[in-house]
């Protein structure tokens, strides 16, 4: 059996981005559009039925969520630079930017502006992206269909008795329930709340993204101050 030691925060770090992302799109179905915002599979499908019958309002929104998502995937390519996931990498800004894009969404979201859907979906696809793989496997956080998969497979593989990638199982299956927590918080919330739900992902990735950057901060500091020492 394939077996990893994996440090907890991978697993935080993943529970917390996917339940972000279950969140929003739970916000996204029930919102005005009933728009898929974390995941972009119904959103191209949205997109071709509705040129197919003249629904061109419909799909221009579905468009423009596919590019809000795909601009997000672009800046977090252009703040991260790397596919694998590693500790001292920018996650700490593009978490604060995640946030601060929610943050506006909730903003014209209350007003009743389809911009702030563009700016959920940039948030996802910002998130998304952040994150390729780790130890060799393929981690996304904002949508499952993949994980499902695997998941099946290692059972398949579990019941022939062959060779189990037991960190892909663990992973996925806390990535699974972090997304399904968020879309029963992101129902909840929605129907207490509305819009204002948002209002938890933005938080819970501004807080997580200005604590990583400070904890990087003072490490920085630490291992400065162990390397040159100040004089007596």
């Amino acid at each position: 059996m394939i077996r990893h030691q994996t440090p907890a925060w991978v697993y935080f770090g993943g529970l917390t981005l996917a339940t972000i992302a279950g969140t929003i799109n739970s916000v996204g179905f029930l919102g005005q559009h009933h728009q898929a915002l974390s995941h972009m599979t119904g959103t191209v499908t949205v997109l071709g039925y509705e040129l197919a019958r003249a629904g061109y309002g419909v799909a221009l929104h579905a468009l423009a969520i596919l590019t809000a998502f795909f601009l997000g995937c672009l800046v977090s390519g252009a703040l991260i630079r790397q596919s694998s996931l590693r500790l001292g990498r920018r996650y700490g800004v593009a978490l604060s930017v995640e946030s601060v894009l929610l943050l506006a969404a909730v903003y014209f979201l209350r007003r009743g502006a389809n911009v702030g859907d563009y700016l959920a979906a940039a948030a996802c696809g910002l998130q998304n992206a952040m994150v390729s793989t780790y130890s060799g496997s393929t981690m996304r956080t904002t949508h499952i269909t993949g994980m499902v998969t695997d998941l099946g497979i290692a059972c398949g593989h579990f019941l022939r008795r062959a060779e189990v990638d037991w960190f892909r199982f663990r992973i996925y299956g806390v990535l699974l329930l972090g997304y399904f927590a968020g879309a029963v918080l992101g129902g909840i919330g929605y129907g207490q709340w509305g819009y204002d739900t948002l209002l938890f992902p933005a938080v819970l990735s501004g807080v997580t993204g200005v604590g990583y950057t400070a904890i990087k901060h003072y490490e920085r500091r630490r291992h400065a101050h162990a390397k040159h020492p100040a004089g007596p």
